[in-house]
């Protein structure tokens, strides 16, 4: 039997941690690194919202409340992108699982593709110096769902509903710890030898 020569590894990455952990800025830079996309729920959302769609409607109620979009939608939103032809070769996902009925339903979704995670990125921050930095944010950007008493309340939900899934994936051996407190070139370049170390 001949086999083919071997393709390089493929990158099926997850990247998390608290909002204004910096996911967002750090899931583009190494997506771009290794050419695979960053799949953010959180900007395919406010695609949504800012074209009035009908999704957007339903997800800037929740959004503004300091909630999280249901899975149903979130699920099959993700599931549509996995199988889009730039995601073939490895993916970045920033924002989703954010919950263990989401991690199921990514371990299915991943099954049907014949794949699964390579890793799972934690970036670790305090959290006062992230309300700080989402307040400033909120105010520099103008965006509705970033006051203080928005920004706590989703921090509660992450503590209550995503930092569970940071244990299932630990049980799996995936996960890599970055200080996501240090300056952003700085994040970068660890969350580059978190990978390497695998």
């Amino acid at each position: 039997m001949t086999t083919s020569p071997a393709a390089p590894t493929a990158r099926r990455l997850l990247i998390v941690g608290p909002p204004g952990a910096g996911k967002g800025t750090q899931a583009v830079r190494l997506a771009e690194s290794l050419s695979i996309p960053a799949i953010s729920t959180g900007d395919i959302f406010r695609a949504n919202v800012s074209q009035e769609t009908e999704l957007g409607v339903l997800a800037k109620s929740y959004m503004d409340a300091g909630e999280y979009v249901p899975d149903s939608v979130t699920n099959d939103m993700v599931r549509s992108r996995l199988t889009e032809e730039d995601a073939r070769g490895g993916f970045l996902l920033d924002g989703y699982p954010r919950t263990l009925d989401q991690v199921e339903a990514l371990d299915t979704m991943l099954a049907e593709l014949g794949s699964a995670l390579d890793a799972v990125l934690l970036l670790q921050v305090e959290t006062e110096a992230v309300v700080g930095r989402l307040v400033a944010r909120g105010q520099e950007e103008g965006r509705s769902d970033d006051t203080e008493e928005t920004i706590r309340r989703r921090l509660e939900v992450y503590a209550e509903q995503t930092a569970p899934l940071i244990d299932v994936y630990e049980n799996r051996g995936l996960v890599r710890r970055v200080d996501g407190m240090a300056p952003i070139d700085e994040v970068t370049v660890s969350l580059q030898e978190a990978l390497e170390a695998r």
